[in-house]
């Protein structure tokens, strides 16, 4: 029988707001706020890469549609940049130029999904693939791993109780947001033999990948198992330019030309002017913006770690915090209104997988002495 009119099940089951129900209290809040409550940046894109520093005499047809895969000079650059870092045999063909890493995931979720099939998603995890999952009629399965893991094998073990026979992908993210953690390199080769084995997609979220300030350098995931994994990257994270909207996923080159089929129907084509901009940075002074800003995420997420009485983050721009002690019979929706109620504003738990007694906060969202005062605010909450 029709169901007219109606709206997908899949997408009435998408949570409207995931970083913060109460964020709409930002703009009515009397006296100064701390926005800790989304992934960003107060830093500014190097001088030269910035939307202000673009012009048409130079960019004739900026404001024009690009090419649907990407601009062919940034395409050469990603290539370029790919082989250098992780050493996967990379082509063109590899790579889409996509709007943010968030359409890129997209991309890689429609070209993969099937209705039904389910996605193995290592939590806490990055709140948006929940809905990413759903939008294309997959099941999003959260398997609780952070803390659970402690070895190569633990890892493969934790994940293999959620395995059935809908699941078709795996994906994780590290460094991890929202934990601050870094899956381990042994971990990581276990986890994608184990994939391998089972036939599965993998979707490796490399977003913060410049951003690690203890521990081993980055593990990047395609040379493991070029022929299945999809690396998604972000020039959001990596160089401030998230309003841009300008990302990349480097896949295996016939999965690609699926995605490439789910970027047209979408987003078409990544916006010119911001491709312009990702070219730049490339090109010019983005390895050294990079180099200080993570020396300046890397001091402020010290000292709000230890302000708080918790761990340092080993990399990414985040905290996520217990605070299941503070809770009175009102729950964490209480415990997050006292926030607002002073001005800070945080991410709850729930987004990021079943963690009904945590918070996220983001150290770079907001200038570090901001930010600081902040952590006070939240620190004084949790009687530290």
């Amino acid at each position: 029988m029709p169901r007219h009119p109606n709206f997908s099940p899949s997408v009435l089951d998408i949570a409207g707001a995931v970083y913060s129900a109460l964020a709409h209290r930002l703009a009515t809040h009397k006296g100064e706020v701390y926005p800790l409550h989304v992934g960003d940046t107060w830093m500014e894109p190097p001088e030269g890469c910035r939307m202000e520093d673009l012009r048409v005499a130079e960019h004739p047809g900026m404001h024009r549609y690009a090419a649907p895969q990407g601009l062919p000079a940034l395409l050469d650059a990603l290539v370029e940049q790919t082989r250098a870092r992780s050493g996967a045999p990379t082509e063109r063909e590899n790579i889409l130029v996509t709007t943010g890493a968030t359409g890129g995931l997209g991309a890689v979720a429609g070209a993969i999904l099937a209705p039904g099939d389910e996605v193995l998603l290592l939590a806490p995890h990055w709140p948006l693939i929940t809905g990413i999952v759903q939008s294309f009629h997959g099941v999003a399965v959260e398997v609780p791993f952070f803390g659970r893991a402690d070895s190569p094998e633990s890892a493969v073990e934790v994940v293999r109780e959620y395995l059935t026979d809908r699941s078709v992908a795996l994906y994780f993210n590290t460094p991890s947001n929202p934990t601050g953690r870094t899956i381990p390199r042994p971990w990581i080769e276990a986890l994608v033999e184990w994939a391998r084995r089972e036939d599965l997609w993998i979707l490796s979220d490399e977003v913060y990948e410049d951003y690690i300030f203890s521990g081993e350098p980055h593990t990047y995931c395609r040379p493991l198992a070029p022929e299945r994994t999809f690396a998604a990257h972000s020039f959001s994270k990596a160089y401030g330019m998230a309003g841009n909207r300008c990302g990349h996923i480097a896949g295996p080159a016939g999965a690609m030309k699926e995605l490439r089929k789910i970027g047209v129907h979408s987003f078409y084509s990544t916006p010119t002017a911001s491709q312009l901009a990702a070219l730049r940075v490339l090109q010019g002074p983005g390895e050294a913006w990079v180099g200080q800003a993570r020396e300046r995420y890397r001091a402020v997420g010290e000292r709000a770690a230890a302000r708080l009485g918790v761990a340092p983050p080993q990399g990414s721009t985040f905290l996520f915090l217990d605070v299941a002690d503070r809770l009175d019979g009102r729950g964490l929706t209480g415990f997050l209104e006292d926030c607002v109620d002073r001005g800070l504003f945080a991410a709850p738990g729930p987004s990021f997988g079943p963690y009904p007694t945590h918070v996220r906060i983001c150290f770079t969202a907001a200038p570090p002495d901001v930010v600081e005062r902040g952590v006070e605010v939240l620190a004084a909450l949790l009687g530290r």
